[in-house]
């Protein structure tokens, strides 16, 4: 089954970035894709954070949901919306959701951010604090899919596998990873991380990620990429505005279990 990972450089205009999306989205519906990942904040990248809050909508109305659900009718494919704002018990902060649609434009399930990306660089001046615009979500996310159970996460939830192993405790054998990754961060870690999460898990990791400068001035580090469960990367590109599309084969991931068992092998208890 052959899937997809959109990689953007999203701003600070919703319209065009849904536009964009669109376009992508329908490359990869036509190169016969079942389903596709959208990046983190695909809809927006604001130049202040607090910014989302204008563009924050209610699960299953507003107009990036509608976008998701009619872009995925009319191409035929499960759309995983990567990460949008969404309204939280907070006015001024919003909950980063990626909602995950399927081919007939229904909303399967809505996933909130758990960990959020409160952190100074070491040894460089940069600074990051999701949690002044962002409200943590506390509910981990799987759903069942044409291409077999997916685990849903998002960008900075990648550096804490105990949520990884939650998922696949609960049936996932796919994980989707959509990021914007610093460029400084991205460099050091991301292709380690995501082969290491597909590696511990014998899982699938899709992971489209943003590219780029955006309007705060956040430079983030591309690499959209596709692992497979023996951390084998299959598909990626560094930059550019693209769909990253790669097979993958449910049968062979069961197989691979069955052989190499090393989750069944696990002598500690799940937390």
């Amino acid at each position: 089954m052959r899937v997809a990972a959109i990689q953007m450089n999203s701003g600070a205009d919703v319209a065009q970035n849904l536009a964009l999306a669109g376009t992508l989205l329908a490359d990869a519906a036509r190169d016969d894709c079942v389903l596709a990942v959208l990046p983190e904040n695909f809809a927006l990248m604001p130049e202040h954070g607090r910014d989302k809050t204008l563009h924050a909508e209610h699960p299953g109305d507003g107009p990036i949901q509608s976008f998701l659900s009619e872009t995925a009718a009319d191409n035929g494919v499960w759309i995983i919306g990567g990460s949008m704002p969404l309204v939280s018990p907070e006015d001024e902060r919003v909950y980063g959701a990626c909602v995950v649609v399927d081919d007939a434009g229904r909303t399967q399930a809505i996933y909130r951010k758990i960990h959020l990306f409160d952190v100074d660089l070491p040894d460089r001046e940069e600074s990051y604090r999701e949690s002044h615009s962002m409200y943590p979500g506390d509910e981990p996310v799987t759903v069942d899919t044409p291409i077999g159970c997916v685990g849903v996460t998002i960008c900075y939830d990648l550096r804490f596998p105990e949520l990884f192993r939650t998922l696949v405790d609960d049936g996932a054998s796919v994980f989707t990873v959509p990021a914007a990754f610093t460029a400084a961060t991205g460099e050091a870690h991301w292709h380690i991380l995501l082969r290491a999460r597909a590696i511990e898990n014998l899982s699938y990791v899709i992971a489209p990620g943003q590219f780029g400068t955006h309007p705060d001035n956040r430079e983030t580090f591309g690499h959209s990429l596709i692992v497979d469960p023996w951390g084998r990367i299959i598909a990626e590109q560094a930059k550019g505005n693209c769909a990253v599309v790669a097979d993958i084969d449910p049968d062979a991931l069961g197989k691979l279990r069955s052989s190499f068992p090393a989750l069944a092998n696990r002598r500690l208890e799940r937390f």
